[in-house]
């Protein structure tokens, strides 16, 4: 009787699931955030000119004390009282006086993968053109913003299905998803905190998302100085390339290039370990699901939240008693997968999107970009076995982009040595650093009353080693 009922019920909630999202309004922006810029922040407390404290933005899902956590939601902005604490994933950023510099836009709740907000206005991408607007990549779109405009110098994001990667790949910075259970989950809004839920740190280049993760857990910076002096050079590493059907050629080229240019060795994984890469991709996408049910579903009638959030809550209604339990009886074999491939390579490198990231549609598609980006995406499978992973940015030849994203995936706990192999990308492409630069400087001139870092200076974090006196770049680097 459930094998009959359950095409007929998954058909008629897609069918609700997909009348709602058509019948929402797509963008219109309710409210802007005050004191806010290009909508990346819901609260913004500007630093004081000439300011030298390393500035990080934290995405709004994240407890900040005496602030409401409003997770990208009218609803929970207008209805709930400020947070007692902070999150404990803040906890080493007071202790070292880092200035918090304001809370960052979201999709509501954190739900869907496009990063638009018709409450808090979207953030708009720095590749945006007036004839072509694109999604800023979701859910940490405003940290992802904030980051490539050059107004924090590092962002903390959530990530349970690739919502640090997204972003990051389609802002053209860089994004480091953690092992699931490395960073303290206490004070942040959950989707599915049992299994992919993870904080992770954005920042324009390697040195500062070094920076970031420094923030998140003590004695990194001395973990990244071990992976650099163990393996300096790229012909120590080597990457499993994973080819996935449906990639634009383009950007499987630019990932391809970036990695000979870097030196790695690189061997093709086979077509069996992308049918399983397949199914956990398909596995993460049900338990991410799920989890918004779960975690979300006292929202799922209440005025304020949108009706493509109540959509994706009730999609996660429909999946958890049919699909939910088949997908955990299968994450175990999909982590022994990938330790057998981690026993013969390093990383496995992949493109973070399968597209440059895809405009933005008119008002009543906004449900097949949020599918058709659910779809685009190769980062749930790896929440889904709790690896870590990186986004990089690397160039492309491509008509409205000249960069897209390199995820690089790795054993647990290897943040370190994902980080070292983004080094020596960086090192060789340094065109996506080169030109995020000139969009900061663009959004300086338009935005005069921004906090803009026009000098160079230094900032050392109190128990850092030397190699982490990472300059605070001009937005016009040498």
């Amino acid at each position: 009787m459930k094998k009959r009922w359950f095409p007929l019920a998954q058909s008629l909630l897609v069918g609700l699931w997909l009348a709602i999202l058509f019948g929402g309004c797509a963008t219109s922006q309710k409210r802007s955030a005050a004191g806010t810029h290009h909508h990346s922040f819901i609260d913004y407390w500007p630093p004081p000119k000439n300011n030298r404290q390393l500035c990080l933005a934290v995405k709004d899902n994240i407890d900040i004390k005496g602030v409401v956590t409003s997770a990208g939601s009218e609803y929970v902005d207008r209805t709930s009282p400020p947070a007692a604490h902070d999150a404990e994933c803040l906890a080493i950023a007071r202790q070292r006086n880092v200035r918090i510099i304001g809370k960052t836009n979201l999709s509501e709740f954190a739900v869907a993968p496009s990063g638009l907000n018709d409450y808090f206005g979207t953030p708009i991408n720095p590749y945006d053109k007036p004839w072509h607007h694109v999604i800023p990549g979701g859910s940490s779109s405003g940290s992802a913003v904030a980051v490539a405009n050059g107004i924090a110098d590092v962002a903390f994001g959530t990530d349970t299905a690739g919502s640090v990667r997204v972003p990051a790949a389609c802002c053209g910075i860089v994004g480091l998803k953690t092992t699931f259970g490395l960073v303290s989950l206490k004070g942040v809004v959950p989707i599915e905190p049992k299994h992919l839920d993870t904080v992770g740190p954005m920042g324009r280049d390697i040195a500062h998302v070094v920076l970031g993760m420094d923030l998140l857990e003590k004695g990194f910076a001395s973990r990244y100085k071990t992976a650099v002096k163990a393996k300096p050079t790229g012909r120590q590493i080597k990457i499993g390339r994973l080819y996935l059907s449906g990639t634009d050629p383009q950007l499987d080229q630019a990932i391809d290039n970036a990695l000979a240019q870097a030196g790695f060795q690189v061997v093709p994984l086979d077509k069996e370990f992308e049918l399983k890469w397949d199914q956990a991709k398909k596995d993460g996408n049900v338990l991410a699901a799920a989890g918004a049910w779960m975690s979300e579903r006292q929202y799922r009638s209440k005025w304020g939240v949108r009706a493509r959030t109540k959509a994706a809550i009730l999609l996660g209604r429909l999946v958890y008693p049919f699909k939910y339990r088949a997908g955990l009886r299968r994450l175990a074999e999909w982590q022994h997968t990938l330790h057998r491939v981690f026993e013969r390579v390093d990383l496995i490198a992949v493109p973070t999107l399968q597209v440059v990231p895809p405009r933005i549609p008119a008002i009543g598609k906004i449900a097949l970009l949020e599918t058709r980006v659910l779809n685009l995406q190769n980062t749930v499978a790896v929440n889904f076995a709790g690896n870590p992973a990186l986004a990089v940015p690397v160039p492309v030849k491509h008509e409205h982009f000249p960069v897209t994203s390199l995820q690089l995936v790795g054993p647990r706990f290897s943040e370190a040595e994902l980080l070292n192999a983004g080094r020596l990308i960086e090192a060789q492409t340094s065109g996506p650093v080169n030109w995020l630069s000139q969009v900061a400087t663009r959004f300086a001139k338009a935005h005069p009353d921004s906090r803009f870092r026009q000098t160079r200076r230094s900032v050392q974090l109190p128990e850092s080693p030397a190699i982490f006196n990472v300059p605070l770049k001009s937005n016009v680097l040498p």
